[in-house]
């Protein structure tokens, strides 16, 4: 399917700059979400270790961070770090994006980081600076591949039929 670029006047593709400024705020805003996730994941399994269940706070965080992500892009759009930096997910034709294809690019955005983390994996890295290198590798070369899309989007994006837009949102007075 071709995607054509919005139309003179319609919300504009932001730019990758600051796309990848709101993905490192969106981080910073995530390590709230983990500490009190891995604070409920302890009390609930009483875990006394950080050794001790952690392909199990593993999977617990991946819902967590899906239900956050999920919750706020299919209801406004727009997760806290998004609303900062004026961007918001709709679907490709501007329409707000259903709980399905929330569910959907939560699970394409980890294209961001699985293969990465795989080669790591499968290469015996096992310093924290090496796998952190080898990640920000990654993140740099997909945001790059944003620049060959039509739309200048994530292909997550083109996958999953969704897009982002900046969005100014209209004040109170």
């Amino acid at each position: 399917m071709i995607v054509l670029p919005p139309a003179e006047g319609e919300h504009p593709t932001p730019a990758l700059i600051r796309r990848l400024a709101c993905f490192v705020y969106e981080g910073i805003l995530l390590f709230g979400v983990v500490m009190a996730a891995g604070l409920v994941y302890s009390l609930l399994t009483n875990q006394r270790s950080a050794l001790q269940g952690q392909l199990g706070l593993q999977a617990f965080l991946f819902l967590v961070f899906g239900l956050y992500f999920v919750w706020f892009w299919s209801r406004t759009g727009q997760t806290l770090a998004m609303q900062t930096w004026q961007i918001r997910l709709v679907l490709r034709d501007g329409r707000p994006v259903p709980i399905g294809r929330a569910v959907l690019r939560y699970l394409a955005c980890w294209i961001w980081f699985l293969p990465w983390l795989a080669i790591a994996h499968f290469a015996g890295l096992r310093s924290n600076g090496q796998v952190f290198g080898l990640l920000a590798l990654g993140i740099v070369v997909w945001a790059a591949l944003s620049r060959v899309h039509p739309d200048r989007q994530f292909w997550h994006d083109a996958l999953c039929g969704t897009r982002l837009i900046t969005w100014r949102s209209r004040s109170k007075d």
